[in-house]
């Protein structure tokens, strides 16, 4: 394996955000849900209008992984406003992607962005990282609770027509 780079992503990035973001969302969640379901999801989602907003917004912060000339994943941070659903806007940080192609799974790739996003916390002064997980995507739960993060509730993610329960997580910075 080449080595990862991880660099912060652009508007001209808008096309590899979109990609990458529709491929690793259908490898890990395609076989759970409708392809009716997937393919709104996914329209709406990585829609070229939804991405540039994103990626235009002060408080969004996204990173690619590189493997030379080939994007194997990226991560999306949220601060302030731009947070899902806590907003607390000083002293957390979101963590709302990390997304990791299906090819480079156990290669580190998904902890070198988590380290990304724990390094980004920590120089923006956060206090704690948090984030949403799919109660049924163990492999992710496992991620995350290998580095840190303890269960602290729960919330409704809807796809399609079926709600499911995503796990809120966070991890306190020391």
């Amino acid at each position: 394996m080449a080595s990862i780079i991880i660099n912060t992503a652009s508007t001209e990035d808008l096309e590899t955000i979109q990609s990458l973001g529709r491929q690793t969302f259908s490898e890990t969640f395609a076989e759970s849900n409708s392809e009716e379901a997937m393919k709104t999801y996914l329209d709406e989602s990585f829609s070229t209008e939804k991405v540039k907003l994103e990626l235009n917004n002060p408080d969004s912060h996204f990173f690619i992984a590189w493997e030379e000339d080939n994007p194997v994943g990226y991560l999306k941070l949220n601060s302030g406003a731009a947070q899902t659903e806590l907003k607390d806007d000083d002293t957390s940080l979101e963590i709302e992607r990390i997304y990791v192609k299906k090819s480079h799974h156990g290669q580190k790739v998904g902890q070198l962005l988590y380290d990304k996003a724990l390094e980004s916390a920590q120089s923006l002064g956060k206090n704690y990282l948090w984030l949403g997980v799919w109660e049924k995507n163990l492999r992710a739960l496992s991620f995350y609770r290998k580095n840190g993060f303890e269960e602290f509730g729960s919330h409704t993610f809807t796809l399609g027509n079926d709600d499911q329960t995503d796990l809120m997580m966070k991890k306190i910075l020391d």
